[in-house]
C-alpha cells in the first residue's frame, strides 16, 4: 500500500535570530515598519510539505509517493528523494523557474517570520491523479490553489480516501471552497489556529465539521492535540520533547506518522498519540528533515 502526497518540495533557508521579535516590532509603528533582524547563523535544508511528509513516513517504514514540482535547480532535491529510498515517479521538473523557497526566522521564543516564493509548486496542477491498484491513501497539503482544487477533485474521483491538510494554504480559499474540500475528503487535520480560521470560514464549529468527515485532528503544539469523531472531543496528550530546538516541518512529522498510522489500518487515536511522539522527536533537532527516530514506539 503507497500513500500518495500532494505539496510542495522545497528549499528552506533557515535563520535563527537570538533576541524577540516583539522587542523589536512596535504595534503602534507598524504603519511605518522598517526593521532588520541580525541572523548569526544561517543554513539549507530540503523542505516543502510534500517532502517533509514524505521524510516521515519513509522513517517510519510507510510507503510515501510525493507529487509535486521542483525547478530547473531540483536535481539535488531529486537525488536526495532516491538517496532516502523515496520514489520520485510523482514528480515533474518544470524548466524557466525555480523550485519553491522558503526563508524562515526564528527568535528565541520560536516565533517565525516566514516569506515564500512559489515557484515551480504553481504549476502543480499540471499533474494528475488517476486510480492505481497500490495507492490507497493520500493527502492534500498545502500546493498551488489549481493543483489543491483539482487534486481533490481526482482523489475523490478514484476513490481515493484522503486528509485535507490546509496549512498556510488555507487564506487563499472561501468558504464555498473549503466546504466543498470538506466534502470530498475523508479527514482534515490543522493546528488550532487553522482550525478556527477554517470554521469561521465555513460558519460551523469543530463538533459539525466532525459530523461531516471520518475524523478530525486539531494540533496544539506543546499541548498534543484534539481528536473529534462524530461531534465528540477526545484529548491526545503531548509527547514531552528532550529540548526545544527547532519548530520547522514540526506539523509535517506529525502528518507523516498519521498517515503511516492509516496505512496500517489504526485506528485515529493510535495515529494522533504516534505524531505526538514523531513531532516531539523533530522538534529537538534542526530542519525539517533531520531527525531520527531512535525510541518511537509503533506497536
Amino acid at each position: 500500500m503507497a500513500t500518495l502526497i500532494c505539496g510542495s518540495l522545497a528549499f528552506d533557508t533557515i535563520m535563527s535570530f537570538e533576541g524577540r521579535f516583539a522587542a523589536q516590532i512596535l504595534p503602534e509603528q507598524l504603519h511605518i515598519l522598517n526593521v532588520s533582524f541580525l541572523v548569526p547563523t544561517l543554513r539549507r535544508d530540503f523542505g516543502g510539505c510534500a517532502g517533509n511528509i514524505a521524510y516521515a513516513m519513509r522513517l517510519l517504514g510507510g510507503t510515501p509517493l510525493p507529487k509535486a514540482t521542483v525547478g530547473n535547480d531540483g536535481a539535488s532535491y531529486m537525488e536526495r528523494l532516491r538517496t532516502l529510498g523515496i520514489s520520485a515517479e510523482f514528480v515533474r521538473e518544470v524548466e524557466d523557474t525555480y523550485t519553491a523557497q522558503a526563508m524562515i526566522m526564528t527568535d528565541q521564543d520560536n516565533n517565525q517570520i516566514t516569506a515564500f516564493h512559489p515557484g515551480a509548486m504553481m504549476q502543480a496542477h499540471i499533474t494528475h491523479i488517476a486510480p492505481r491498484e497500490d495507492i490507497r491513501l493520500g493527502i492534500i497539503s498545502p500546493d498551488g490553489r489549481d493543483a489543491m482544487l483539482q487534486h481533490a477533485e481526482e482523489f475523490h474521483a478514484a476513490g481515493i480516501p484522503f486528509v485535507f491538510d490546509p496549512g498556510q494554504g488555507l487564506p487563499m480559499f472561501d468558504g464555498r471552497d473549503l466546504a466543498h474540500f470538506v466534502e470530498l475528503a475523508t479527514w482534515v487535520t490543522v493546528n488550532d489556529y487553522e482550525g478556527k480560521m477554517l470554521c469561521d470560514r465555513m460558519g460551523v464549529d469543530l463538533a459539525e465539521l466532525s459530523r461531516r468527515v471520518r475524523g478530525l485532528i486539531v494540533t496544539l503544539g506543546g499541548e498534543g492535540c484534539e481528536l473529534w469523531e462524530d461531534g465528540q472531543k477526545t484529548h491526545v496528550p503531548a509527547v514531552k520533547a528532550a529540548e526545544v530546538v527547532d519548530p520547522t516541518g514540526c506539523g509535517d512529522a506529525w502528518r507523516g506518522a498519521l498517515l503511516y498510522g492509516l496505512e496500517q489500518g489504526w485506528p485515529l487515536l493510535k495515529c494522533a498519540a504516534l505524531g505526538n511522539q514523531v513531532g516531539a522527536l523533530k522538534i529537538a533537532s534542526r530542519g525539517p528533515q533531520n531527525y531520527s527516530l531512535d525510541g518511537v514506539v509503533t506497536s
